[in-house]
């Protein structure tokens, strides 16, 4: 789905789809620059199982970044371009 900037160029915006949870490092890098509340940090324990970060730290892992509010996701692409790993998976939605 096409849209076009203020002065008439044509952009499509490519939406946050999906985080590689195995490439993801939990840097928070594109949570700060996201102003739309499109993701959140949470906790992986041992198992791989996805724990608040308000649990007991000791069962944490590793911390990775999950998608909370998809259709918040506006396409502006600054979550991928501040992202370390390359972890996030971006596409035009029709």
């Amino acid at each position: 789905m096409a849209s076009v900037t203020r002065d008439g160029r044509e952009w499509s915006p490519e939406y946050l789809i999906s985080i590689d949870p195995e490439r993801c490092i939990g840097c928070g890098r594109c949570y700060k620059v996201c102003g739309r509340d499109v993701m959140t940090l949470k906790g992986l324990n041992e198992d791989g199982e996805m724990i608040d970060l308000d649990d007991d730290d000791d069962e944490i892992e590793k911390k990775i970044m999950v998608m909370t509010d998809v259709g918040a996701c506006i396409g502006c692409g600054a979550c991928a371009r501040v992202c370390p790993t390359n972890c996030q998976v971006h596409a035009v939605v029709a």
